[in-house]
Parts: structure tokens; sequence; C-alpha cells
């Protein structure tokens, strides 16, 4: 299983200056989010410039706001800058966002993630997009010189998404669904509907929250205050129901070296190709211990 880590707010320079400890410390992999802030892909675009060797991700860049043709112009433009190395997480965001924020309809969202993708796809392949369906169309292709094929994960959490998922890229993201549920319900679903559509093994990517302490009741409260839109979204809200969880704090791997060391092993034995540890907590002595812990996994 390889290990990578989530990068949260900061500016282009933290960014930049994460990334590079990121990979001093032999981690596998770096992901960025979309979401009110920073724009993810020009940040990995420049971060893929400076830091020569670790994977870069966005986990995840909502669908709804960008064109895809737009979206597959950024990634390719974001593969060039890395040399390959980058990996295009996209994802539905929720009926709120895309709604009340946004202005879209949120109107049949797996219709919605079929269409991006089958201009997407293409696209990110290297060739020309000609698709018109009822909420996409695109007829071109994009010509970005020294690009290479950037491959798509789906952050997919119901079964109807995780087949389109195993069908059309190259696997998952998930964020707030623990070992239980990824074990019995995420990596059954996408492994059996890659092999009826004979596409392959399965990158799942599952991120969660990671605490090294002696004061889990404390950090553990801290999580529930830091991630608790989480409990209220629906579709994180499923996925925390099926674990028998109460709230976000109950998913985050939060406690002692060895019982962090567990979680995270949980993770692996579930199917999760990559474990991506979101390090919420920065005050020490938490943070040296949860990266040490960390480090021992790469």
């Amino acid at each position: 299983m390889r290990i990578g880590i989530f990068a949260g707010d900061g500016s282009l320079d933290e960014l930049l200056a994460l990334a590079k400890k990121v990979e001093s410390d032999g981690f596998d992999s770096l992901w960025l989010p979309q979401i009110f802030g920073i724009d993810a892909l020009c940040a990995l675009t420049l971060i893929g410039h400076e830091v020569p060797r670790i994977e870069l991700g966005t986990a995840v860049v909502p669908t709804y706001p960008r064109h895809p043709a737009a979206l597959a112009s950024q990634a390719l433009t974001a593969s060039v800058a890395s040399g390959g190395r980058f990996t295009l997480g996209i994802g539905l965001s929720h009926q709120f966002v895309i709604e009340a924020m946004y202005g879209y309809s949120f109107d049949k969202p797996v219709r919605h993630m079929r269409e991006y993708l089958s201009v997407l796809v293409p696209l990110l392949a290297g060739e020309a997009a000609d698709f018109e369906g009822e909420t996409v169309t695109a007829k071109l292709g994009l010509s970005v010189p020294g690009s290479m094929p950037v491959p798509v994960l789906v952050a997919a959490l119901g079964p109807k998404m995780l087949r389109l998922a195993a069908e059309r890229t190259a696997g998952t993201v998930t964020w707030m669904t623990g070992p239980k549920t990824l074990a019995e319900h995420t990596v059954p679903t996408i492994t059996k509907a890659a092999e009826a559509a004979g596409t392959g093994e399965m990158r799942v990517v599952g991120a969660l929250p990671v605490a090294v302490t002696d004061d889990p009741a404390g950090v553990r409260a801290k999580a529930a205050q830091v991630f608790q839109v989480y409990g209220m979204l629906p579709s994180y809200r499923a996925m925390l129901d099926r674990e028998g969880a109460a709230g976000p704090e109950d998913v985050a791997l939060i406690g002692s070296a060895a019982e962090v060391r567990a979680g995270i092993e949980r993770m692996r034995d579930a199917g999760v190709t990559d474990f991506v540890a979101v390090e919420f907590n920065n005050d020490e002595p938490v943070a040296t211990a949860t990266r040490d812990l960390l480090k021992e996994f790469v």
C-alpha cells in the first residue's frame, strides 16, 4: 500500500514547502482538494515543476463548475510540469454546493458524471472528443506539447458511481469512508464491476484524518469540530452510517502510535491501494508523532 499526504489550506509558498517535505520524508504522493480557495491544479502545476519525484493528485475537483475540455487542458498542463506524475481526482461535490452556491442543476448526477467522462477521458488520453449529451457537449481535440495520458479517479461512494468509475477510469478516491465500509461495500463493488468490464485492477485511494496522541479524547473532540460538516452532507453521512459511526471523529485514526498503526493496517487489509493521511492537528507533540508514525510505512 502506498502512503500519501493530504494538503489543506495554505499559500503557494506554504504548499510548495509542504510538498518538498513530503517528498524528502519518502512519501509516495501529495493530494490537494479543490474547495473555495487556491486552485489545486495551478498549485500542483507549480509543485510538479519544482518537486521531482512524488505523485501529485487532486482529491477532488468538482466537475460541474468546469467544462471537461477546460479541466482536461489544465490536467494535461499539470502532467507536463510534473513529467507525467499527475493524477486527476474528480467528484460531483454536493447538491447544496452545486445548486445553491454555483447555480447549476444537480439533477441526475450519475448521468452528469457519465457524460462528463465521455469527454474528459478521451481528451486526457490524447484523443479527440466527439460527444453530444443532455448535459455536456464537446467536439474538439487538445494539443498540449509534451503531455502524456492522465489517469482519472472518481470520488465514488454509491454503487452506481462505483460501477461507472470501474468502467471508465483508473479507480476511486474516498474520504470519510472507514475500513468496514471499504471492505464490505466499496472495494467489492468496484472490483466486481471492473472484472465485468475487463478494465483491470482498480486503484482505491482512501483518505482519513490521522493523529497520534496521548490525549485521544481531546483530539477526537477537535476532529469532531473540524470535520463536523461531513457528518451532515448526505453522501458522507451514508458512508458513516454504513460504518456505524456517529460522526467523522469516529472514523478518524486517533490514539497511540500502535492504535493508529493498526487503523492504517485495517485500511490496507480492506483493499485500499493508497492511504492518504490528513494531518489535521498541528499542535506539538501530536504533529511530529503523527508524521513519524506515517513515515514507518514508507
